[in-house]
């Protein structure tokens, strides 16, 4: 695994006084938290330990983690953890991924509202699947499936949406069998669409009278309830977006989307090209144009805050399991499963392996390794805490 040239902690540290100073009004409290967790993420600040080879006593300094979110560095092994844990849970059948997006109206309220609007996202997107696909006239089965919460785009403007992978059918009203969908069709797309404008809206609406919506800057009108009401109108009418992709290609495919999406941020580090003089130049695609690879230079001011866009409340869940994979009855739902497709139960889940360990299954390298003479030796030989000083390297006491 190559290490990436450039990384969002370098934007933060280089400009991020700078882009504090030059607000017109204070970041809150998380995007405070998330900027300074980046900035201080595997430096001296978050305190760690000395290495020394046991072979040729070469020394070095390891940083801890900051284990934020929304840290780019701070992902993969939380991201191959989760992978495994699912890998238990295929079935032998085809799965769909389905993406549901809102209008940018709605997306301008969810910025000022994330977690009653995205919280709504997700309920109306995994109850139109289960509605829909419970009606004897498209499927009428009871499904399950999993939905992550995306709100960016390749430019990292605010984009929320939620992919669902889903497996092609479900289980009968009666839990006697397994009822399959087509082989390359889910469910008709426009009647998804339809129902989860209208699901989401209701839903939207109902919050607004509970008073759970805030308003400000531009759509501080829309604390007014006619205003609101007018706001909306016009999108009951529109066409709301709900994407059917093809079915995988097997459950490796599967595996393999979950780990790239997962627990994914709003830019990784390899998409980064270029740092200087103000400026952050990254890649990204043009998927209205084939997916064409194209680049994108913005101010780091602008990045930044393109960046912290993208910021979740506390404790707010982006990956999400509805229907048979509920948590209330998931262990209990997939035997079922299994016995009706005639698939064996897997076998008891291996202990998972520790940080060296994973860490070793990912990228091909030990942690161990000292970086000398390539021997397996390195050793902790002294800590730091957060806020003290890294003792010298030369410090042999």
């Amino acid at each position: 695994m190559k290490r990436p040239r450039f990384e969002v902690a370098d934007i933060f540290r280089r400009y991020g006084k700078a882009f504090r100073e030059g607000l017109e009004w204070p970041l809150s409290d998380l995007q405070q938290r998330v900027m300074s967790a980046i900035e201080r993420c595997r430096t001296a600040a978050l305190g760690g330990q000395i290495e020394q080879c046991g072979r040729c006593g070469h020394r070095r300094y390891c940083y801890r983690s900051c284990r934020n979110r929304h840290c780019p560095k701070c992902q993969f092994a939380a991201r191959a953890q989760w992978v495994e844990q699912r890998c238990a849970e295929l079935l032998e059948c085809p799965y769909f991924h389905l993406v549901f997006t809102i209008p940018r109206e709605i997306a301008a309220i969810a910025l000022q509202n994330k977690r009653v609007t995205l919280s709504i996202l997700f309920r109306a997107a995994t109850r139109t699947l289960r509605e829909i696909a419970a009606d004897p006239a498209h499927l009428g089965a009871q499904i399950g499936g999993l939905a992550v919460l995306h709100t960016w785009g390749q430019c990292l403007q605010f984009h929320p949406h939620v992919h669902c992978v889903v497996p092609g059918g479900g289980l009968a009203p009666a839990h006697d069998r397994w009822i399959a969908s087509r082989p390359r069709f889910f469910l008709p797309v426009k009647v998804l669409s339809r129902r989860f404008r209208t699901l989401f809206l209701n839903q939207l609406r109902s919050a607004f009278r509970k008073g759970q919506l805030r308003f400000g800057g531009s759509l501080a009108a829309l604390s007014d309830p006619e205003a609101f009401d007018r706001y909306l109108q016009p999108l009951r009418r529109a066409e709301w977006v709900v994407y059917s992709k093809p079915p995988f290609a097997g459950p490796a495919k599967v595996l393999a989307y979950l780990g790239r999406y997962t627990h994914r941020v709003a830019i990784a580090n390899h998409r980064l090209l270029a740092i200087g003089n103000g400026l952050v130049r990254f890649r990204w695609r043009d998927y209205r144009r084939g997916g064409k690879r194209r680049e994108m230079t913005l101010t780091a001011t602008e990045f930044i805050r393109r960046f912290l866009l993208h910021t979740l409340p506390p404790k707010f869940h982006r990956i999400r399991y509805f229907g048979f994979l509920a948590a209330c009855h998931r262990r209990k739902r997939l035997r079922l499963c299994r016995e009706l497709l005639g698939m064996p139960e897997p076998p008891p889940a291996a202990p998972p392996p520790d940080f060296m360990e994973r860490y070793r299954q990912l990228t091909g390298r030990s942690l161990l390794e000292c970086p000398a003479c390539g021997a397996e030796a390195m050793r902790i030989v002294d800590k730091w805490r957060v806020g003290d000083q890294p003792p010298p390297l030369d410090d042999t006491s």
